[in-house]
Parts: C-alpha cells; structure tokens; sequence
C-alpha cells in the first residue's frame, strides 16, 4: 500500500455519498486507490466509519481462471425477498440475477487456509439473490477498477429469496432461471456466470476476510455473481427472478 493513500478520506467520502444521495465526480490525489490493497483497506474503513457489521459478502470473477475480487456488504443493505426500496435512492441502478450461499458456521479471524471442501461443507442453504448494483461515482461504470472495488465493488443492495438445503447435484454452472421487471424479462439468451461454477468463489472469500481480521459470521451470505449480466432501471416496479431448484426472490422499486 503506497504511504500516500488514506483509506480513511476515501471512506469519509463514501460515507458522505451515501448520505446525502450525492456522486463523486473524482477524488483527491490521497484518496485515489490504485490497487486491490488499498481497495479493500478503503472497503474495511468505509464499514468502519457505518459502524456497520457486515452481513454478507459479494464475489466475482470475470473469467473461469481469472483473479477473484470481494467486497463486505454492511448488513443493514441485505433484505429479504419482497423488500420494498426507493430507486431513487441509488442513482443509476442495474439489476443482477445472483445464486446466494449462506454458511452455517464461524470462521475465527486469523485462522485456516479454508480449503474448498472446509467451505462447501459449511454451507447452510441455496439462494436465489438480486443485486442492485449502485455506485457512489457520477461517471459510473466508466471509473477505474480499483475506485470501484474500493466502493464495497459498485454494491447497493442485496436481495435475498428464501433458502434450500445445499444439494451438490444443482447445477450451478448453467441453472435454467427467468428474470423479469414488472413482466418484461431483463435478460436474453442462457443464463451463465462468467466465474463458471460459483463455488469456486467461496473459499477464497472465507481465506480473503479471515486473512484480513474479519470473522465469518454463522448466517452471513456469499453472493456469488450475476447469470444475466445487467439490467439498468430507473423506474417503479417489481422485479422478479425464478431459479430452477430454489425459491424465487422478489424486489419492490418505489
């Protein structure tokens, strides 16, 4: 991490936005993250500066070998399906299809590596999920990389749908799924996760927040990226998605 960067001013920032409805338009030279380090710092300082405790985790890959990056969700911006929210509240909005894991057990701070199986093993239950994908910059998705990730990786929300027991027969790399806002579907063509299999994205979560000091909740949620690519919507209405296997999750824009 360079010595010039203040995690803590970019936190201040973020918080500020968030507050007041506001968008960056750039950041001040101290305040600029110029990696995943310094990222993920701003992330932790950010959820400090919420006094939020963190209610789940967002995942993603943007290939099958690619690097996996993170993000801690506060926990007062995970709901249960049919939750109601204002649009308006988020700015430009896009909407994602997401399988959710919840896991059932603690993992200490400082502790493991986690392999695969430790994780997998710990799961509790399956979820259908929509990610309201929000961002706290006016130039949003044209922004670098590193503001984003730093901005808890473009994160407005989490919905999450009922759960079912994990079954590792589901078919996670491709589930067959409908994903529509008041009726009118948000996606063409096969759903696919660009990660492939989701679960991939777990251990490296539980090693990544353990490693860093954080401890892995019983109940905190692993999202685990979009089926459907983005949806933007800037408008009232319910959007509805169905996952093959699970239950279905639904979303209320205000």
């Amino acid at each position: 991490m360079s010595a010039a960067f203040d995690a803590d001013a970019l936190a201040r920032l973020f918080v500020e936005a968030r507050a007041h409805r506001a968008k960056l338009d750039t950041l001040a030279e101290g305040a600029r993250p110029s990696n995943a380090d310094e990222a993920y710092a701003a992330q932790e300082a950010t959820l400090r500066l919420l006094h939020a405790g963190i209610g789940g985790w967002k995942v993603g890959a943007k290939s099958l070998d690619g690097p996996i990056q993170g993000a801690p969700l506060p926990a007062d911006g995970v709901h249960g399906s049919g939750a109601r929210l204002a649009v308006h509240a988020f700015g430009k909005t896009g909407l994602e299809l997401e399988v959710a894991f919840r896991l059932g057990r603690r993992f200490e701070p400082g502790s493991g590596p986690y392999r695969d199986e430790d994780v997998l093993g710990a799961i509790e239950s399956v979820h259908a999920a929509i990610e309201v994908v929000a961002s706290r910059f006016a130039a949003w998705p044209d922004v670098e990389k590193p503001w984003q990730l730093a901005d808890l990786q473009n994160h407005g929300a989490l919905i999450v749908g009922e759960g079912v027991p994990y079954d590792a027969a589901f078919p996670f790399v491709s589930p067959a799924m409908t994903f529509t806002f008041d009726g009118a579907p948000l996606f063409q063509g096969e759903p696919a996760n660009p990660a492939g299999d989701p679960r991939r994205l777990l251990a490296w979560t539980v090693n990544h927040s353990v490693s860093r000091g954080l401890a892995i909740e019983p109940g905190t949620v692993l999202t685990a990226g979009s089926y459907t690519g983005i949806a933007f919507s800037d408008a009232p209405g319910i959007a509805l998605g169905a996952i093959e296997g699970l239950r279905p999750v639904e979303l209320h824009f205000a």
